[in-house]
């Protein structure tokens, strides 16, 4: 049975994650959950899967949760950035998922490697981050890191029983999210509501404007960089509206294997619990007759520069691909709340790209202060836009 720390319990992957756990109790237990501000759902989940400890963003909502639960709850609750490295940490703990969204999954999840636990990932953003160190310490510590990203997974179902040196290319397909057909002029007026509303997959709000903006793509680029040792000259992207393939891989001999599916967050999830075996869940099958055509175009950089920018990055290396994340991040949310346009997301983190003075990032210390540097440098200028209006 593998004991599992489940780091962004209350967000999209979180919750299906325990969707996939509770289908097989005897194969799956959960020790640890954590969670940002969602006390209310993060509550039936104790209740739920009665996890030894729980960690949450911000002290005033661990004080909340003490307050609600049972008196015989035997359920420690920690907070903060400590409280969520703790969680994914601790000895029980053999398997963390980690489904955190944005930077702050970071440091728990390389905590969590250094303790020696097996990572099923799903936080994009500490492989653009830190994917070397990641990586490394991954290795030196013989722990898997295995993917839930859907591109990702498919990758690695794609690479099973063939040598590593006949590969030639791995081919992300992205989805094109719900503006590919829309000109640069029709995307400017573009509002959060609409951007929120993808035609293929229910993810989070942060998730879901990356995808709208291609950057999600742009991210997901540098970590099959990091999780598949490849050369950025071996990664190509191709849009597939349908999302039914998930991605392919060529071989030298030019034979590509594919994967493909309904597009159902549960089937990537589950292989990354129960690699390499695949277990039986309740969804349909995929029917291609009913799917009819499957298309496939090469995405246009000029209109979703969100994609340029973050292919710049990581051939820049070093510090780049963190202060790429970090802009978008602020930038993102800046959107999200009314404060910037959709088309000034790529414009927030192109400027703060050309002012970064790139270096490298040999630890933890300088990833988190080209971070820190891309966040400060992001808001100045989302603000000093703010005041233009």
């Amino acid at each position: 049975m593998k004991k599992l720390a489940l780091l962004g319990s209350t967000g999209s992957i979180g919750v299906n994650a325990l969707k996939v756990i509770e289908a097989y109790p005897e194969e799956y237990e959960v020790i640890a959950l954590a969670a940002g501000r969602n006390i209310s759902l993060l509550l039936e989940q104790i209740e739920s899967f009665k996890p030894k400890a729980v960690a949450v963003l911000e002290a005033s909502r661990a004080q909340e949760m003490k307050a609600q639960l049972p008196r015989a709850a035997e359920t420690q609750i920690f907070f903060g950035p400590e409280g969520f490295m703790h969680v994914a940490a601790l000895d029980a703990v053999d398997t963390v998922i980690s489904a955190m969204t944005g930077a702050a999954g970071l440091l728990p999840t390389y905590s969590a490697i250094k303790a020696g636990k097996n990572i099923a990932l799903a936080n994009k953003e500490t492989m653009v981050m830190a994917g070397a160190l990641v990586m490394a310490e991954a290795r030196r510590r013989s722990v898997s890191v295995l993917p839930i990203d859907s591109e990702h997974s498919a990758i690695l179902q794609s690479l099973q029983g063939h040598p590593k040196e006949n590969l030639r290319r791995v081919i992300l397909t992205a989805s094109g999210g719900p503006f590919r057909n829309l000109s640069l002029e029709e995307m400017r007026g573009i509002t959060a509501a609409r951007a929120l509303n993808h035609p293929n997959w229910n993810m989070g709000p942060k998730v879901s404007i990356d995808s709208a903006t291609l950057m999600n793509k742009g991210l997901e680029v540098i970590e099959a960089k990091w999780l598949f040792d490849l050369e950025m000259e071996q990664i190509h992207i191709l849009i597939h509206s349908q999302s039914i393939v998930h991605s392919m891989v060529e071989y030298t001999d030019g034979s590509v294997i594919c994967q493909m599916g309904i597009p159902d967050m549960l089937i990537p999830i589950s292989y990354a619990l129960s690699y390499p075996q695949h277990m039986r869940n309740q969804l349909p099958p995929l029917e291609l007759e009913q799917v009819g055509t499957l298309s496939f175009e090469k995405p246009d950089l000029k209109r979703f520069r969100c994609l340029a920018l973050a292919l710049e990055a990581s051939r820049i290396g070093g510090s780049m691909p963190c202060v790429l994340n970090g802009a978008n991040e602020v930038a993102v949310d800046s959107f999200l709340h009314g404060g910037i346009g959709f088309l000034d997301i790529p414009d927030m983190i192109e400027r703060t790209m050309e002012t970064h003075q790139v270096h490298a990032v040999d630890d933890l210390e300088a990833v988190m202060r080209a971070d820190s540097w891309a966040r400060k440098t992001a808001r100045d200028l989302v603000r000093e836009k703010c005041d233009q209006v």
